[in-house]
């Protein structure tokens, strides 16, 4: 099956004042100004089993609106800015000057290229799950981690947005931190970074959690002439392979009660307590101590390494 053709469109609205609101009370003007306008079922949740990656995103970015469509979400966007003059946030009224307008052909393929993007919004990676999990690791298995993440969220847009012939990818990731923020409310994990991969994205897209609320909102910093950066490293980019639910030799990831195991061996010897002396007119054994230990091997797998399927999606992304 060849790549279809996927289109995207990026408005930035340019205003009499900056703005200094969430993307959340900017849809919420949106909804309330412009109830009957074909956006709206884009950002008010009706279309949430039909698509599940946001088709309309809005960002703010540098105190100004950007509203970015994508495929189905286009034609609703220019309907909105077309009739767009002014909003109404109650205590502000912000005039809408002029807009301008980036239009893109033959996103979310596949290229023979590797080309890099940066975070201009911190990037949830992790779930509250994860996060607890995450601190666990060795410095090495977190960049691996990382990297699945990043592929295999690639993996799912291919598929969701008609490119099912996409099934190598490549990813590499450089983060400012490996010690990721903490949002408080939800208990996501977010860094700060930029990574590679041969897959084209459009500016101002949202990968990992949190897109509807800004999070991890990218930026290309591609130049077809320019040689791959020396900043990201020298090993062999992570490669993902379609069949994600296949065990990785390197990371095996399974989660119950927020836990990730590792397949390797336990260094820690168990320490053995000294035999007690027979006491008489006792009980020779302790019940207390007689229950047989769980299996902590068994865990189900209705957890997060099943990263491209439309559940893991519905969790992972509020939309």
């Amino acid at each position: 099956m060849e790549n279809i053709s996927v289109k995207s469109t990026t408005v930035r609205l340019i205003t009499d004042k900056p703005v200094r609101k969430t993307p959340y009370q900017v849809k919420g003007v949106f909804m309330k100004q412009f109830p009957g306008e074909p956006i709206i079922p884009f950002l008010d949740g009706s279309l949430r089993d039909k698509y599940f990656y946001p088709r309309v995103q809005v960002k703010i970015i540098n105190e100004q609106i950007y509203i970015v469509g994508i495929k189905e979400g286009i034609d609703s966007i220019m309907s909105l800015v077309n009739n767009l003059q002014s909003f109404n946030f109650g205590n502000i009224k912000i005039n809408i000057e002029k807009f301008d307008l980036e239009e893109n052909d033959n996103q979310f393929k596949r290229t023979n290229n590797l080309l890099r993007y940066n975070f201009i919004t911190p990037w949830a990676a992790l779930n509250r799950k994860m996060f607890n999990s995450y601190n666990y690791l060795s410095e090495k298995e977190k960049l691996v981690l990382l990297k699945k993440l990043i592929g295999q969220n690639l993996l799912f847009l291919a598929k969701e947005l008609g490119s099912e012939n996409c099934s190598k990818i490549y990813t590499d990731v450089k983060i400012d931190n490996m010690k990721p923020d903490k949002i408080e409310d939800n208990g996501w994990g977010v860094f700060t970074g930029s990574f590679q991969t041969n897959f084209i994205l459009p500016n101002h897209i949202g990968l990992g959690n949190g897109i509807t609320r800004g999070y991890g909102t990218l930026f290309s910093l591609n130049n077809p002439l320019s040689p791959i950066s020396s900043e990201f490293s020298d090993e062999k980019s992570e490669y993902i392979e379609e069949k994600i639910n296949e065990e990785d030799e390197s990371l095996n990831i399974s989660s119950k009660d927020d836990i990730l195991i590792f397949n390797k061996r336990k260094d820690i010897k168990k320490r053995h307590k000294p035999k007690k002396k027979k006491r008489y007119n006792k009980p020779r054994f302790n019940n207390k101590n007689t229950h047989s230990k769980k299996d902590n091997n068994k865990y189900d797998d209705d957890d997060d390494s099943k990263f491209n399927s439309d559940k893991y999606h519905q969790k992972q992304h509020d939309f």
